[in-house]
């Protein structure tokens, strides 16, 4: 059983290893080092690009990274990751219709090509140096894609006096998804950047996804003796080869029908999976509008002072995903299921689906408990060991010194 119970590296000590490290790959200084982290979703799931409301929290494990600009015309990226396999790219050469780029430098490469199509980087002789290290599990939902967007921006932005951009966190966040839309071809929704660059420590961001506006919430887990804990499946999820694009586009065609901008908008639910023939439809429909209400319900839960008792939302959310919206997978309902017998106070999928991450609240005392038992159940049917992860709620995007 492998229990990540202890806090990450400082990011400090990251960033004085990363910017070593990119001295001797490149044999100049970097500007500075950047750190963005991943995040988790207490609550939401697949209501951001339904214009509805979510409630993410930034992670202590991110994407470190270094950067220097150069006039070369060409940005070469390197990730600890990935050692001996540099990438390389021009920025005035980058097309999202047939992009050259593919895999995690996709994501970079993307940030790039975002910036030059909203008219920030209009000089063709710009190019960059970087190198990235990062402590997030891949393809866990954690969002290690959005922590590289995030990280690879905010060092732009900075690097380059980029100030208009540094004091509008909404216009950083709708860059960052772009690049992740338009140019990796991911439909994601602004929760995954949003909460990447806006959140703040000891705080989950109750975040309105039609309106963008956005206030953090205190999230007291420690104060009353409770752990999120992260149980991550380890099957491997993708947004741009899973379901995700297929239930956004079912959400939209429900929209279509009943008349709506948004699934968002639908007031009379009764009424509307009335109205609807498909059944299919109406699962997601029914998904979509009991979920914004759960995010309405754990906020409310929190200002009350009653931390404990979200857990029972986050049952209720996972039996939604899992029968209305259809998007979790056996590994994912045995985590949900074990933690829930096992004394956590409710748990549930979080992320896109079809793979990646559970989240538990768990008692202190009882968090061994949990740990083993999912483990055990997983032995018992050879699959993959869990990782598990204790996550407390950490700062957005920043620079680093060192």
């Amino acid at each position: 059983m492998r229990l990540h119970d202890g806090p990450p590296a400082r990011p400090e000590e990251t960033a004085k290893q990363v910017a070593a490290a990119f001295e001797e790959a490149y044999g100049l200084q970097p500007a500075g080092v950047w750190r963005a982290p991943g995040r988790v979703n207490l609550i939401g799931e697949h209501t951001d690009y339904n214009d509805g409301l979510v409630l993410p929290m930034a992670l202590p494990w991110g994407v470190s990274l270094a950067l220097a600009p150069t006039d070369d015309g060409v940005v070469e990226a390197r990730s600890a990751q990935r050692p001996g396999e540099p990438v390389r790219f021009a920025p005035a050469g980058l097309d999202a219709r047939a992009p050259s780029v593919t895999g995690w430098a996709a994501y970079v490469a993307g940030v790039f090509w975002a910036l030059r199509e909203e008219g920030h980087l209009a000089d063709d002789a710009l190019g960059a140096r970087i190198l990235l290290d990062s402590d997030l599990p891949v393809g866990a939902a954690l969002s290690s894609s959005a922590a590289l967007e995030c990280a690879v921006l905010l060092a732009l932005v900075d690097a380059l006096g980029l100030s208009g951009l540094a004091a509008d966190q909404r216009a950083m966040v709708r860059l960052a998804q772009s690049a992740e839309n338009r140019f990796v071809g991911a439909p994601t929704g602004i929760l995954d950047q949003s909460a990447s660059l806006r959140c703040k420590e000891g705080h989950a961001l109750f975040l309105d996804c039609r309106s963008e506006g956005a206030r953090n919430v205190p999230l007291p887990l420690e104060e009353a003796g409770l752990r999120l804990l992260i149980i991550d499946t380890r099957v491997e999820h993708k947004h741009t080869e899973s379901g995700y694009g297929d239930r956004r586009e079912e959400c939209e065609r429900a929209a279509r029908a009943l008349g709506v901008p948004a699934l968002r908008d639908v007031e009379d639910l009764a009424g509307a999976l009335q109205r609807l023939d498909d059944p299919v439809l109406r699962r997601r429909v029914q998904h979509v509008v009991t979920e914004i209400h759960r995010v309405n319900a754990v906020v409310g839960l929190l200002r009350a002072g009653r931390t404990a008792e979200i857990g029972a939302v986050f049952n209720g959310s996972h039996l939604s995903l899992r029968d209305q919206f259809e998007v979790s997978c056996p590994e994912l309902d045995v985590a949900v299921d074990t933690a829930a017998r096992k004394g956590a106070r409710g748990a549930r999928m979080t992320g896109g689906g079809f793979g990646g991450s559970a989240i538990a609240l768990v008692a202190e005392d009882r968090l061994e408990a949990v740990c083993a038992g999912v483990a055990a159940a997983f032995a018992e049917r050879r699959w993959k060991a869990p990782d598990f992860r204790v996550a407390v709620p950490a700062a957005g995007a920043r620079r680093v010194d060192w």
